[in-house]
């Protein structure tokens, strides 16, 4: 699992936005706090800054054309075999004024980037950002 620095997203190619999906859709529900080396630090933070990162993710699929189930816009939503959570709205709330102007994990740094972009060319994806 990988969650792919947020300057890639509107760049990723079809399979990788829509695997980007259903990591988020499996993080958010009951692979919450499993460790996987890639993603311990999801973990660090709260549900609603994963799903504000999930809600990245499925606006750039509508933007493509794609259509996630609407029902993944709901913060509280964890799939359909997890337990719904209540989420923290003021949490939310300042999520959406903290991640206009920067990315929703700290984490998404110029160097997980350039880790990032590796991790693609290794697939033979290569992507350039200015």
């Amino acid at each position: 699992m990988r969650l792919w620095h947020e300057k890639l997203l509107p760049h990723l190619p079809r399979q990788q936005l829509l695997g980007q999906h259903r990591e988020c859709c499996a993080l958010r529900g009951n692979s919450w706090g499993k460790p996987h080396s890639v993603v311990n630090y999801v973990f660090g933070y709260s549900r609603e800054r994963l799903w504000s990162y999930h809600v990245r993710v499925m606006n750039e699929m509508e933007r493509r054309g794609y259509r996630a189930d609407r029902v993944w816009l709901d913060p509280g939503y964890r799939g359909k075999a997890a337990t719904p959570f209540e989420p923290d709205w003021n949490e939310i709330q300042r999520l959406k004024e903290e991640c206009v102007s920067s990315f929703v994990y700290p984490e998404h740094n110029d160097e997980y980037l350039a880790e990032c972009l590796e991790n693609l060319r290794s697939k033979e994806i290569i992507i350039t950002i200015s």
